[in-house]
């Protein structure tokens, strides 16, 4: 079965960086779609970040726009989240996820909607301190 395994979260203070990986194992990996979710205590889970099963193509919420990059390895069948400028409000648990997606064209954009996938892992607490 599809396993993601999120690791790299920590406390930081404001400004700070983290690295977030997820690593991926049990499917076929370069046909998956990939994403980051949060959730802070009290709050809905919202998307954070896609890309794509190449890799060429990615959305990023416009309040991590400019500060959180996400790439892929697909040869490692690993997700990453690199975290920059962090700010209190990024507090939270942060969440892989997976779906499998059909080709739709060189740089299709993958779902920033939860409801798009089907795989989760258990998360990793990022906590960002003023």
């Amino acid at each position: 079965q599809v396993q993601l395994m999120e690791s790299g979260g920590g406390s930081v203070q404001t400004g700070g960086s983290l690295r977030l990986s997820c690593a991926g194992s049990g499917f076929f990996y370069t046909t998956y779609c990939m994403g980051w979710f949060r959730q802070a205590p009290g709050k809905a889970r919202e998307g954070v970040a896609t890309i794509n099963r190449a890799g060429d193509a990615t959305l990023v919420a416009d309040s991590v726009k400019g500060r959180f990059t996400i790439s892929r390895d697909n040869a490692k069948k690993t997700l990453y989240l690199q975290m920059n400028g962090l700010k209190p409000e990024d507090t939270a648990m942060y969440y892989c996820a997976a779906y499998p997606a059909p080709l739709l064209g060189r740089a299709s954009m993958c779902s920033m909607r939860s409801e798009s996938y089907s795989a989760w892992g258990q998360g990793t607490q990022v906590t960002v301190s003023s």
